[in-house]
């Protein structure tokens, strides 16, 4: 299994600066929250597990390596709730790899408080937390066990994934909400993406935004709007459909 190099070594200003709202961490850089105030491990099982079918992929894998890219590391919910449901569904001689990018990652006291708001994915939570300083000292890939492998990029999404080689199986376009962090949300970072998929590969992502339907549109993703977690009227999902 590749192991990807060590992009750059990262500073304490890196660090991402949040504030505790009513529990709740809240990114005071991009004005925006993490995951969602009613039920954030519901909303990402509904998001990104459901989004990308991941429980049916998973039971039915035909391979034994299946390939997750995401955008924004945050909190990890995404990838606890990921590896939860690999470690229940997927084949024992199966290894999941799981890459995401995080220009700013949290304090290993901040995300250790987040993490604790979810009890039923603790037994994750502490083999993860107890490598997280790892990353924040500038490691790259981490082995959590022979089933799961995890690579946090520290740089911002189009600059991570231009170094990137492997082919995606899933894609969780995730990170803050487009009026919150225009940076990433561009035409670069959609190319990046066609660039690094298949014709057996989908995304989800929370947004409906139009110009991040336009843009996955444009570099070859079949892109389909369904209903939203919570209060949110819709979200995208989708599968790669040019060669």
């Amino acid at each position: 299994m590749e192991t990807q190099e060590i992009i750059s070594k990262p500073s304490d200003s890196d660090v991402s600066n949040i504030e505790w709202r009513d529990g709740q961490p809240y990114s005071i850089q991009f004005q925006d929250i993490y995951f969602s105030s009613e039920d954030g491990v519901a909303e990402t099982e509904y998001v990104f597990m459901q989004g990308n079918d991941l429980h049916q992929r998973f039971q039915q894998l035909k391979n034994n390596q299946f390939t997750i890219i995401e955008t924004g590391f945050g909190t990890g919910l995404n990838f606890l709730c990921a590896i939860n449901l690999w470690l229940n569904l997927a084949p024992d001689n199966a290894t999941l790899h799981y890459i995401s990018t995080e220009k700013h990652p949290l304090s290993l006291e901040d995300i250790s408080a987040a993490q604790s708001l979810w009890p039923d994915l603790n037994k994750l939570s502490v083999a993860f937390l107890k490598r997280y300083q790892s990353i924040l000292n500038g490691a790259t890939s981490l082995l959590l066990d022979n089933r799961v492998q995890l690579t946090i990029l520290r740089a911002d999404s189009m600059s991570a994934l231009s170094k990137l080689q492997v082919k995606a199986d899933a894609w969780f376009l995730d990170g803050f909400a487009p009026s919150k962090n225009p940076d990433m949300w561009q035409d670069k970072l959609f190319s990046q993406m066609a660039r690094l998929s298949k014709t057996t590969t989908t995304f989800a992502t929370f947004t409906s935004a139009g110009q991040v339907r336009r843009g996955l549109q444009a570099v070859g993703f079949q892109v389909l709007k369904q209903p939203g977690f919570g209060k949110k009227r819709e979200m995208l999902v989708g599968h790669y459909v040019a060669t």
